[in-house]
């Protein structure tokens, strides 16, 4: 009977591996995802829900494109991490010209905008204080002075903080800057439809916006290699999203309150894998897969990098493991918490032949065997201490910021720190993120946590010494195996 169990544990385990990599074929194959070239823009495009910017800073966005190119876009500051309690709105009006295909990020188009008026509407009397004294301390001459002190807060009253025609830009004290227009990406895709006795499914559009700098110093004069949290169109949005409609209904004096949400406990153990391509600043494409062992606080991690946009074409995968501190709530950035991941043992298979070349040339004794890496064969870098041609450095301490919720189909989100855009290691208390990466998707649960039956290995592929890898047993095998075992007990 034990041999039944281990059997029946084994299928379990299989079982529970399925539905990560289901997901990860499914981002594989393009996730059915189309994009246009050029992206086409006219209409609303709204926030799917609160984000959080660096700094900390929370806000939404809802931003209409006019077919002659104008544009009116606004952004609504909140206090609080549930977009409930707002500070301020800001109105921006400019004109948008898109250029060309992006030659740095592959997939995206660069464009060129003039901001015309950026309005600001206060929405209590300390966001008109704590404003007007960023502004009268720290904007030029033509600013100060922008609210006298001892002027009482009018609700509702809109105050120009830029203007094109009067040549007044009062705007660099709110760490204001609208590059995130420079660089954009419009996806298309058919959500099915959620009922039971419907059939088909719905369109969604999304539009990719250049990303913040993660820097405050450097926000103002950064041009953008990677994207924010997507929006979506106010017409074809996916479904169920509460907070679309909210944000498409409300203007500059009637700031969206979105919803109120559970604060969900920190409970990372299990699997989760990233929801979609992801694009990184300096040009990296994509997916994550995680799991993390709650009894013993350890954890892994698979990354897997592509050379396009729709993560379809590898170039190379990573596979770290450690393990991480018990969290404790930030004091900087609410709703979040703070942890700290050693990471002690890496490997790296190259999958194409330009890693493998650069993996070649790498000098020797930095970057495992010199001179034997292979196309799909993996390495362990831990004895060479990682691999300094790809920025990786064992052992070392990452001092992270995470955050869990459940979206509006009750699925387990994930939220993990973004990434310095400098591309350096957040590997000092002082680096802590202050803002998330997009999202992953639990996608099995702690009690389903066999992390070697779920490593994901490329099939067939080889190790270092030449030996094939292990391919996981077909579980059809496996379920007769164990039927066996149990007629014949």
């Amino acid at each position: 009977m034990v041999r039944c169990w281990w059997l029946a544990g084994l299928l379990v385990a299989c079982a529970a591996a399925e539905p990560c990599r289901q997901q990860l074929r499914h981002l594989q194959d393009g996730a059915g995802i189309a994009a246009r070239l050029p992206p086409r823009l006219e209409g609303r495009w709204v926030s799917t829900g609160c984000e959080v910017r660096p700094g900390p800073e929370f806000l939404t966005r809802s931003y209409l494109f006019y077919s002659n190119r104008l544009f009116k876009a606004l952004q609504f500051y909140y206090w609080d991490p549930s977009c409930r309690d707002p500070s301020y709105s800001l109105v921006i009006k400019g004109k948008l010209r898109l250029r060309q295909a992006s030659w740095i990020t592959r997939g995206a188009t660069e464009a060129d905008y003039h901001l015309h008026k950026v309005g600001i509407v206060f929405h209590s009397p300390r966001a008109m204080r704590e404003v007007a004294s960023w502004i009268n301390q720290t904007s030029g001459e033509g600013c100060r002075g922008f609210l006298p002190p001892g002027r009482s807060w009018a609700p509702g009253a809109l105050y120009e903080v830029l203007s094109a025609k009067t040549e007044r830009d009062c705007t660099a004290a709110l760490g204001f800057a609208m590059h995130e227009l420079s660089l954009l990406r419009v996806e298309r895709h058919f959500q099915p439809l959620l009922q039971p006795q419907q059939s088909g499914s719905r369109l969604v559009e999304e539009l990719y916006l250049g990303d913040i700098h993660t820097d405050w110093g450097e926000r103002l004069h950064y041009r953008p290699t990677g994207y924010q949290r997507p929006m979506q169109s106010a017409l074809h949005h996916a479904h169920p999203c509460p907070a679309c409609g909210i944000i498409s209904r409300a203007d500059e004096h009637h700031p969206p309150i979105l919803p109120a949400r559970a604060a969900l406990p920190m409970q990372l153990s299990g699997s989760w894998v990233s929801t979609h391509c992801e694009v990184r600043p300096a040009v990296l494409f994509l997916t994550r897969y995680f799991t993390f062992h709650g009894n013993n606080h350890t954890w892994e991690g698979h990354y897997y990098h592509y050379s396009d946009p729709l993560c379809r074409q590898p170039t190379f995968t990573i596979y770290a493991s450690g393990h991480y501190t018990r969290g404790i709530p930030s004091s900087k950035v609410r709703g979040g918490t703070e942890l700290a991941f050693k990471v002690t043992q890496a490997r790296v298979t190259p999958m194409d032949q330009v890693t493998v070349a650069m993996l070649n040339s790498s000098e020797p004794g930095s970057c495992g065997l010199a001179g034997s890496w292979s196309a799909g064969v993996e390495q362990d870098i831990t004895p060479t201490k990682g691999c300094l041609a790809l920025g990786i450095k064992l052992p070392h301490t990452e001092y992270e910021l995470f955050k869990t919720e459940r979206d509006t189909q009750e699925r387990s989100l994930l939220y993990i720190g973004e990434r310095p855009t400098d591309g350096s290691s957040p590997d000092s208390p002082d680096k802590r993120p202050t803002s998330y990466q997009a999202p992953l998707i639990q996608c099995a649960a702690a009690s389903e946590e066999f992390s070697n039956y779920i490593s994901l290995k490329y099939v067939g592929r080889k190790d270092a010494n030449g030996i094939e890898a292990l391919k996981p047993l077909p579980v059809a095998f496996l379920l007769f195996i164990a039927l066996l075992f149990l007629r014949w007990d």
